[in-house]
């Protein structure tokens, strides 16, 4: 009796343990989605594989040069993850990392999308050219790097400025990551498609080819002619007004964010079966 007790609650504190390590590494992972370090975090993953493989086939000049690489590699993690490390901590402090916010995530949505609506309704009576990518499963750290990191609360005046002309970073794409711009000023892959028109610039040719690498939603303000355009998974809808892109961003957003909560309950379903 005692025995089985003790087993039971050694099974439960194992148990408990392993959650807890799961669910750290799952935020970390959150964390670095999106930024160069989640290639690293896949070449960690190759080399642990690597190492794995030369213990069972006994290819010993293999293990050691890979026993080298992980007797290393926690100083070289340091180095490598040190801005990602230094946000995580900062989040910590703030107490931000593991909690939940208070709002839905409909009303998160419908004042992103007013935002974005607002920013380029007001931009397009004044041919004030724009481009704005936002981020869905796919990370746009790279693309975001070439730029001037922002990061700060997703507004429609803040947006508006960014792409007021002569300013520093009206210049390029702003990239939204969740309720956040992101970046400005950044600049993304033009499209090489010879079925673009060719009355369309520069703007319409990058909004084209980050949907063809990326599952981002672009939209873009013509300079020429203040009309509004949209572009995603390579298609381009155009000449949409204030209500159509809210219409185009309400379906396409609220489907990924579906999607994104299917995954989810999938995952919690494995978990608990």
């Amino acid at each position: 009796m005692l025995d089985g007790g003790f087993d039971l609650l050694e099974l439960l504190r194992i148990g408990v343990d392993i959650a807890l390590v799961w669910y750290v590494l799952y935020k970390i992972i959150m964390l670095i989605r999106g930024t160069k370090a989640i290639q690293l975090l896949k070449g960690i993953v190759v080399v642990l594989l690597v190492w794995g493989i030369s213990i069972v086939l006994e290819l010993h000049t293999i293990q050691y040069l890979t026993n080298q690489v992980i007797n290393w590699g926690f100083v070289v993690i340091i180095i490598l993850f040190q801005p990602e490390l230094r946000r995580a901590l900062e989040q910590i402090g703030r107490g931000s990392l593991f909690s939940r916010g208070s709002r839905s995530e409909e009303e998160i949505l419908e004042q992103k999308i007013e935002a974005i609506a607002q920013s380029c309704q007001y931009m397009a009576k004044r041919r004030i050219g724009a481009l704005i990518s936002i981020e869905r499963e796919t990370g746009m750290g790279d693309y975001a790097e070439t730029g001037t990191l922002i990061n700060g609360k997703l507004t429609h005046q803040l947006l508006t400025n960014i792409f007021t002309p002569n300013t520093p970073l009206h210049d390029g794409a702003v990239i939204i990551k969740d309720e956040e711009i992101f970046a400005a000023a950044c600049y993304l892959p033009l499209s090489e498609s010879p079925f673009i028109s060719k009355e369309l610039g520069t703007r319409h040719r990058a909004a084209m080819g980050i949907s063809e690498v990326t599952d981002a939603i672009t939209i873009v303000v013509s300079e020429e002619t203040g009309n509004i355009s949209a572009t995603k998974n390579g298609e381009l809808k155009r000449d949409l007004d204030q209500e159509g892109l809210r219409s185009y961003l309400r379906e396409n957003l609220s489907s990924s964010m579906r999607a994104s909560e299917s995954k989810s309950r999938n995952r919690r379903g494995q978990d608990n079966g």
